[in-house]
């Protein structure tokens, strides 16, 4: 599948969900891919990307935003707090917000440059132990927390357990989005994309099926 089958798709389902035309903005997942691949997206004119590793995206980025006008790069890995300076002087957004001590690093880190990336709340709707997240019941209060501490939520984000269907998963998180007036929806990869978008997704997460397989023996 190519970058232009995604898009396609994506601009389908918003039609079907009666989603104004370019309402969802397509994450192209580049973790772990080589760089002819990236650049060869990045040739094509898309221009948005997700990483999951913060020291990959340093060592990756630069060059290509030296040589491309326009990228937007998403945190969307699990955030270590001591690489938190570097990825926010990378990312444009934060996608895995999922614990306090992350949320006050950030908000100093931010008191202290003038600046922040957009944020987004990672919660994990399946309540899985082994996946980063904060859980529903504490979604509300956490949420609060991170407006006292002065940071700029720009949405929600999950990742549905791969074992149950991702519908109620993607309604849980809109729900508690709408409750908490935040507007941002990252949701949907690969398999359940057109799901999530009918769910209100805002920002989709696509990576093998416009890049290929990814080979982990390379990193």
């Amino acid at each position: 599948m190519s970058l232009t089958d995604i898009l396609s798709r994506i601009r389908a389902a918003e039609v079907e969900s009666g989603r104004a035309t370019g309402s969802v903005d397509l994450i192209a997942v580049s973790k772990v891919q080589p760089l002819e691949r990236v650049e060869a997206v990045l040739q094509e004119g898309h221009r948005v990307f997700g990483e999951n590793y913060v020291q990959e995206a340093a060592s990756k980025w630069p060059g290509f935003r030296d040589r491309f006008d326009g990228v937007q790069l998403h945190m969307i890995g699990p955030l270590q707090t001591n690489k938190a300076k570097l990825a926010m002087e990378l990312f444009d957004a934060i996608h895995t917000v999922d614990r306090p001590s992350l949320a006050e690093k950030l908000a100093r880190l931010a008191e202290a440059s003038g600046k922040c990336p957009d944020l987004y709340v990672q919660v994990n709707t399946g309540e899985e132990p082994q996946k980063a997240g904060i859980l529903p019941k504490d979604a509300d209060a956490f949420i609060a927390d991170c407006r006292r501490l002065g940071l700029p939520l720009s949405g929600l984000m999950c990742i549905p357990p791969e074992s149950e269907a991702p519908g109620p998963h993607f309604a849980l998180l809109a729900a508690v989005a709408e409750r908490n007036g935040l507007n941002g929806l990252s949701m949907g990869m690969s398999a359940d994309f057109e799901s999530a978008i009918a769910a209100g997704a805002t920002h989709v997460r696509v990576g093998s099926a416009i890049f290929g397989a990814r080979d982990y023996s390379a990193r």
